[in-house]
């Protein structure tokens, strides 16, 4: 079983997302969670399923969970978790700073 981790700035993404879907209701901030635990798991052990993305940054990975992407790079022991956005935002921008 591979392994994921989760960098500081993906983890503030999804503290804000929880954050704003919580305020909304809590029942689908938690099955936001529950949902984006599990992708991290399954892109864990099939690092290839996401597209390459190497035009935002070398190596970048994503794949889609409804209107959010999860940004990953795989390493030998499994892939960490780069940041987590809603596809809506300007993807570049985000990956110029």
């Amino acid at each position: 079983m591979s392994i994921y981790f989760v960098s500081p700035e993906a983890a503030q993404d999804l503290q804000e997302i929880n954050d704003y879907l919580f305020a909304k209701n809590p029942d689908i901030a938690n099955k936001f969670l529950d949902t984006m635990i599990q992708k991290f798991e399954i892109l864990a052990n099939f690092p290839n399923m996401g597209r390459r993305r190497d035009e935002l940054s070398t190596a970048l990975r994503s794949f889609p969970v409804d209107d959010y992407l999860i940004f990953y790079q795989q390493f030998e022991e499994g892939i960490e978790i780069v940041r987590v956005v809603s596809g809506y935002r300007d993807l570049n921008a985000l990956f110029d700073e």
